[in-house]
């Protein structure tokens, strides 16, 4: 994931022991058959899960190539370095990030129902794309200067997303904190959290999980009844 902001990133390159949870990419059998572009997104994926299994400084295109059953130069047809592959992941994980916090604030212009909304997108992401989350806050520092640029950029367009929505709610006399900077760091830090012990099966759903910590956020915030709410109740 993520980090919320430029100074709560993991460093990356700190590749000694490795996180048991990730599992190894297995190597598909007739790597001939797919399509360029299937084999584009199984070569990205193997790379993902070496990443988040051993650390983008001790995988190798070789380590890479391996996983998807393409040999050396064979595999520079699809992809031109390992570092190609982790700008491809972190950039698209925020990128959708913003997407979804986007479409989940567009069908209200209650501030109170946006900010549940946009948390709980933001839980769902990070309980559906765990290895994105891990890789993307232990790599930054991985990354080359333009790449990391761009990230980081992200990251903080996020973050504001968060933190203006917070600062309106406080302006309508809706939320109650002294610093929406450090609400909008909480509310992020949840998801980074989630990424590290959700699985699929256990005791909640991913939408149980993002309705209830949709809850967490609005207490974070001390939020007052929501239009709907206070509407029902007038009636």
């Amino acid at each position: 994931m993520t980090a919320a902001h430029e100074g709560r990133e993991s460093h990356g390159g700190q590749d000694s022991g490795r996180d048991s949870r990730y599992e190894r990419p297995h190597r598909p059998a007739r790597p001939e058959e797919q399509s360029p572009a299937d084999r584009r997104s199984g070569i990205r994926l193997a790379a993902l899960r070496l990443f988040a299994a051993q650390g983008y400084r001790s995988t190798t295109m070789t380590d890479i190539g391996a996983a998807v059953g393409i040999r050396g130069p064979s595999l520079y047809k699809h992809v031109t370095s390992k570092h190609e592959l982790l700008a491809e992941v972190m950039i698209g994980t925020m990128e959708q990030l913003i997407a979804d916090n986007i479409a989940a604030v567009s069908g209200t212009d209650d501030v109170r129902e946006q900010l549940r909304r946009s948390v709980e997108a933001h839980i769902r992401y990070h309980a559906r794309h765990r290895l994105e989350a891990f890789v993307g806050n232990r790599e930054i520092d991985s990354l080359e200067p333009a790449a990391q640029e761009r990230v980081l950029g992200c990251r903080s367009d996020y973050e504001r997303r968060y933190r203006e929505l917070i600062e309106r709610g406080v302006a309508e006399g809706v939320f109650d904190v002294q610093s929406a900077r450090i609400a909008s760091y909480s509310i992020l830090d949840m998801g980074i959290g989630v990424a590290s012990w959700f699985h699929e099966g256990g005791e909640f759903s991913v939408d149980q999980l993002a309705y209830q910590y949709g809850d967490i956020a609005l207490r974070i915030v001390n939020a007052r009844a929501g239009r709907a709410l206070r509407n029902r109740v007038a009636k």
